[in-house]
């Protein structure tokens, strides 16, 4: 299976919103993510297989040193090959070609494996206040 990243891909806001809907477990939606990462974002990876878009992730940034991945998700029929992975590297990749510093990312605890082992992140003291 041959996975295309697209860094500043172009998709269609209904693609995002199912493929959001069934990586985070919530009814679809109606959010125009195009015009939320074009005006808040350092970027987006597009992950397709054979055009179709089967992964995405958001990468937000405070437009100084520090950038953050947001809404890592992979089509379930994809999942555990890898696309996680490239997504975030690709990621990575780009941010760090914009001379951020650091690439922070928050994950429930289930998602330790991913974000620690295949994707090399290293835990840190956090803060978080629920809103």
């Amino acid at each position: 299976m041959t996975i295309m990243y697209e860094w500043r891909g172009d998709f269609d806001n209904a693609s995002v919103n199912a493929l959001h809907a069934v990586g985070f477990n919530h009814r679809t939606s109606d959010v125009d993510w195009l015009s939320r990462v074009r005006s808040h974002s350092l970027g987006w990876v597009c992950a397709r297989h054979d055009g179709d878009l089967v992964g995405f992730v958001n990468v937000a940034w405070d437009g100084g040193v520090h950038a953050f991945i947001l809404d890592t998700v992979v089509a379930g029929s994809h999942r555990r090959s890898g696309i996680g992975v490239g997504l975030v590297a690709e990621a990575t990749r780009h941010a760090r070609t914009a001379q951020c510093e650091w690439l922070h990312v928050d994950f429930e605890d289930d998602l330790q494996p991913f974000y620690f082992d295949a994707c090399g992140f290293k835990p840190t003291a956090a803060g978080l206040i629920a809103l």
